[in-house]
């Protein structure tokens, strides 16, 4: 399998899970803004792949192409399963993590392209303003919501499913970091801040982080 991936960006979460799980994979770095001429070439193989040009984008080992960050973190931890990376199929508990990872890849993610690039999304530069004030206060309130949620079936534990670490939480962690003021938002989110540290310090997931220089909001 080949990943194609680069900084602060959707490929993080996929590629945790697969650090986490294990999985034998290339990866190859895709910017067409770098000053590197592989970097820049790893774009122009990553487009041939998928036209729209996005990360991440994997590439199976029979050809075909498989997009989309959450689909792609799924996707691996269904090839490891005894990594443990999901509850068990049918459990009231893989409901749970499917739920809020696709709360964050349906509703957060979206907002937050709105907020970081307004420019692709209004006729004229007049509205970008106004589009970005409107994307931080959905974001503050999705913010608000997976706080509360996360005391739902934490317990005493950091992580969505309580003590057991699952990819839901590294996908948590990921969107997370792309927020403008994720440090004021920590600030009053005892329960995120607890998760975000839980997850990040995680001894095959800290490199990782580090790499994708994710922490510079916290």
């Amino acid at each position: 399998m080949k990943l194609y991936w680069n900084l602060r960006c959707g490929s993080f979460a996929p590629e945790a899970v697969a650090v986490e799980a294990g999985l034998s994979y290339e990866r190859v770095r895709a910017d067409h803004r770098a000053s590197d001429p592989a970097q820049r070439a790893g774009y122009e193989e990553l487009k041939h792949h998928n036209p729209m040009g996005q990360i991440p984008t994997l590439v199976l080992d029979d050809g075909r192409v498989i997009t989309e960050s959450a689909a792609i973190a799924l996707w691996f931890a269904e090839l490891k399963p005894e990594a443990a990376l999901l509850p068990p199929p049918g459990s009231p508990e893989r409901a749970w993590a499917l739920r809020w990872l696709m709360y964050l890849a349906c509703e957060i993610y979206p907002v937050d392209l709105l907020e970081s690039y307004p420019e692709r999304y209004v006729a004229t530069p007049d509205h970008a303003e106004a589009l970005v004030l409107g994307a931080n206060a959905r974001i503050d309130r999705d913010w608000e919501i997976i706080e509360q949620a996360l005391g739902e079936r934490a317990g005493e534990g950091p992580f969505w499913l309580g003590e057991t670490f699952c990819l839901t939480d590294l996908y948590t962690a990921m969107v997370l970091a792309w927020h403008r003021e994720g440090r004021d938002h920590l600030a009053r989110s005892p329960k995120l801040q607890r998760l975000l540290e839980a997850t990040i310090t995680r001894p095959k997931i800290a490199p990782l982080w580090a790499e994708y220089d994710l922490g510079a909001r916290f």
